[in-house]
């Protein structure tokens, strides 16, 4: 099989399950409204199950879920008739995946789930299944046909269960005013959590290791200072501890092409920028670093509200932390 065959098959593949995602879109109607208002008004977890590979999709709909807003979490209906049915409760509503709707895993369970009387939501390609029938709501999720060319190997079956699951997640997370911060933290340790969570303050260098002189040490002086705190600049201070100036190793550089300078002569206030760019400790992470990519710098000082120098930092602490 040539490579201009290989291609062909597999176009046709998202061709087939492109336009089995797209048939979807008549049927967000009241029962997928319904829906939405039983998992919203749901005091427990939203509870997902199926078997074989819808298991494996309705695995992927409670993770989505409980990140967006949602708690879920999937139970194996085989596992369910073997004691995990302990993890239902009444104040819970049951999302059962089923593309045929026959599945006796889930038949096997669903007297039990009609004792607790939880509302039952399913997605089957038969409307006609016992299991629809049997649901408080029922979203057909049918394909005509699996994009496998035997009609076997579940494809466009699963890729719209997926789909539908995933407009179910969003729309709840649109109607509970699910926010970017909240997304944060559920993911503390992805890049997203790291960058919508940190703060400066929690990053920041402090104490002993704030690279600070008083404006009348001479340039000598800050340049061991600069060169012992390795952030790559230096805090000028008044007496009081609030910043005069800053001193970056770039203002060497530059110092140095334009005149002759005696660094022991030279007292570092006469050098330094006045001022400077300053951050406060309770900004995020990721503000800072906008500020830092702005302005073109690699460091910054942090102040406290009077304007007294409580920490510092630079580019590479934030490429530690992740937020870069």
């Amino acid at each position: 099989m040539n490579a201009e065959r290989l291609q062909k098959l597999g176009c046709a593949v998202l061709e087939v399950e492109a336009q089995a995602i797209q048939n979807l879109i008549p049927r967000i109607d009241h029962q997928f409204v319904q829906a939405c208002q039983y998992m919203l008004e749901c005091k427990g977890r939203i509870v997902v199950t199926g078997m074989g590979k819808s298991g494996h999709v309705g695995s992927k709909i409670a993770a989505t879920l409980a990140s967006t807003g949602s708690p879920a979490f999937f139970v194996h209906p085989g596992e369910a008739s073997h004691g995990d049915l302990g993890m239902f409760t009444a104040q819970d509503v049951v999302l059962a995946l089923s593309n045929s709707g026959e599945t006796e895993e889930l038949l096997t369970i669903l007297p039990l789930l009609k004792r607790l009387h939880v509302p039952l939501i399913t997605l089957t390609g038969n409307p006609r299944s016992r299991l629809a029938r049997a649901a408080d709501v029922n979203i057909d999720i049918s394909v005509p046909q699996e994009a496998c060319p035997l009609g076997l190997a579940p494809t466009s079956s699963t890729t719209a269960t997926l789909a539908m699951g995933d407009a179910l997640a969003i729309s709840l997370l649109e109607a509970r005013g699910f926010t970017a911060d909240d997304f944060a933290r559920t993911h503390p340790a992805g890049r997203l959590g790291r960058r919508l969570l940190l703060l400066i303050a929690d990053i920041m260098h402090t104490g002993d290791e704030i690279p600070q002189v008083h404006a009348e040490v001479p340039l000598s002086e800050a340049l061991v200072e600069m060169s012992n705190k390795r952030l790559g600049f230096v805090t000028v201070l008044d007496r009081e501890g609030k910043i005069e100036g800053i001193f970056t190793d770039g203002d060497l550089r530059r110092l140095f092409e334009r005149e002759q300078v005696d660094v022991h002569a030279t007292r570092i206030g006469d050098v330094m920028i006045p001022g400077g760019k300053t951050v406060s400790p309770d900004i995020l992470a990721a503000e800072a670093l906008q500020i830092m990519e702005t302005s073109k710098i690699n460091a910054l000082p942090v102040v406290d509200k009077t304007g007294r120098v409580i920490g510092a930092f630079n580019m590479h602490d934030l490429l530690r932390a992740g937020v870069v």
